[in-house]
């Protein structure tokens, strides 16, 4: 491949070892090396939204609406939304494709707080911007930019959550580090994982706070509260030599993270990001029930497990081998939900997975198809029951309903 830029070599391997599945990711979202190179593709989805609901059971959906972050609200669990409200009152741009979406989450007393990431003129770099409303929704407060460090480079793929507390805490990949070893003339490979956190329902954040050196690029952070106070932070790492696995901290308030653990271990060697990042969620009793997609024995696959007493147990493979960018959520110690979609040759379908048993046993259920570009599923709860929220272009918001009679 003489003449071919280095960045763009490693990702037509990385391709070439997932597989068509991968291949069918890269070419709708990009892919990007740690040279920063991306596979164009012919048109970049900007369906990327973020879902939650808050205490009353208000269903609230984030997304990109031309230069502006705008959120809607439903009152029905899904079945119609409200008008559009523009979060940022000043345009900027705002990143929607898929891995890189805005999110929403919401507080104990009503709060809505909405992050997104501000794209800036050189190439894979951006700022983490964060607005909040505490009046219901009805307006928000102007927009701030998380971190502190200001520097034009890769602060990206925002995640957001909130503890039992109130506190919201936002993660990021952040690229400072490469610059450094860079102008060190020093190897480093990947990115790295901050946070910040706040403790006044988003009014200010504390940090950077930095939880690990050598995180994979560009795979969203999966963020899940914890029964203890803390924040689980999940996401896929770069274990040496060149292992793209995933590994897992917990982060606290105070900006102190527990030592990096790893938590799988597939051993996918890739020198490329596969913007495929994993999903989290801790039950009551403290297990993490997990969510992930790697190269196994040479067969892209989407696998759940859960991680229980320091160690990865109960590892399986998804039903459907075309599984791809799929959620997890856990409503209590026992009643877990999965979500992914496929494509078949002819249409993307929505699948799930219902375990009544802690993970042990599993049951799988189709929802919906569509024909033309859809966003990755998302995981909800609300009063002890998940819901798949689903964007489509064609068929816009969906919401379908899981377990109890949904199952």
């Amino acid at each position: 491949m003489q003449g071919v830029r280095p960045g763009f070599r490693l990702i037509v391997a990385g391709l070439m070892m997932a597989g068509a599945a991968l291949a069918a990711t890269a070419q709708t979202h990009g892919d990007h090396s740690g040279h920063g190179a991306q596979a164009k593709a012919a048109k970049m989805s900007e369906l990327g939204t973020g879902a939650a609901f808050d205490r009353n059971g208000k269903l609230w959906v984030a997304y990109k609406d031309g230069p502006y972050v705008a959120v809607r609200a439903s009152t029905d669990y899904g079945r119609s939304f409200g008008p559009a409200q523009h979060v940022n009152s000043v345009p900027e741009q705002a990143a929607a494709d898929h891995e890189s979406r805005p999110k929403v989450a919401t507080g104990r007393d009503g709060e809505i707080f909405v992050t997104w990431t501000q794209p800036l003129p050189k190439p894979w770099t951006g700022f983490i911007r964060f607005a909040r409303s505490t009046d219901g929704g009805k307006s928000f407060a102007e927009p701030l930019t998380v971190h502190a460090n200001r520097d034009q480079i890769a602060h990206r793929f925002d995640a957001i959550a909130v503890d039992n507390a109130g506190r919201v805490f936002v993660s990021w990949i952040d690229k400072r580090d490469v610059v450094a070893a860079e102008a060190r003339k020093q190897p480093y490979a990947g990115a790295a994982v901050y946070y910040a956190v706040s403790a006044d329902h988003g009014k200010t954040f504390q940090g950077d706070y930095k939880v690990a050196d050598q995180s994979c690029e560009c795979c969203r952070i999966a963020l899940s509260p914890t029964p203890d106070g803390k924040m689980l932070a999940l996401w896929r790492h770069v274990f040496p030599p060149n292992a793209r696995d995933h590994a897992l901290a917990l982060l606290g308030t105070d900006g102190k993270a527990t030592p990096v653990q790893r938590a799988t271990f597939d051993d996918w060697r890739i020198d490329a990001c596969p913007h495929h990042g994993p999903g989290a969620s801790v039950a009551p009793d403290g297990t993490v029930h997990m969510i992930w997609f790697n190269v196994r024995e040479g067969k892209p696959t989407v696998s759940v497990g859960r991680w229980k007493d320091g160690k990865l147990q109960a590892q399986r493979p998804l039903d459907d081998p075309r599984a791809q960018h799929a959620d997890i959520v856990a409503l209590n110690d026992n009643e877990i939900a999965v979500a992914w979609k496929s494509f078949d040759g002819r249409q993307t379908r929505l699948s799930a997975m219902l375990s009544h048993d802690g993970g042990k046993t599993w049951q799988t259920r189709k929802l919906a198809g569509t024909e033309r570009d859809s966003d990755q599923p998302h995981l909800l709860q609300h009063a002890g029951r998940a819901y798949v929220l689903w964007r489509t272009d064609a068929e816009g918001f969906q919401v379908f309903p899981l377990g109890k009679e949904g199952a």
